[in-house]
């Protein structure tokens, strides 16, 4: 490699100066960024893990539920 002036053309050019880089995103927005994909990440991950059980939940709701469940139409004996 060739060096002038005491600089290293090779590393002056893969690593430029912060001025010369030109402006770069705003960090909150690149914080904002990665919340957003982390949450998004989260959320696909939880729907995956428990896809068994949103699947019974479905078929549950779709079926009409427990028929045994809640107050029949007929009168209770706590009725008066």
């Amino acid at each position: 490699m060739m060096k002038e002036n005491g600089i290293n053309r090779v590393e002056s050019v893969a690593y430029p100066r912060s001025e010369e880089a030109g402006p770069g995103l705003p960090a909150w927005l690149k914080v904002g960024v990665v919340a957003a994909a982390s949450a998004l990440a989260g959320g696909l991950a939880a729907a995956w893990y428990y896809r068994e059980t949103l699947i019974s939940l479905r078929e549950a709701q779709s079926n009409g539920g427990n028929p045994e469940f809640g107050i029949p139409d007929s009168e209770t004996e706590y009725d008066i």
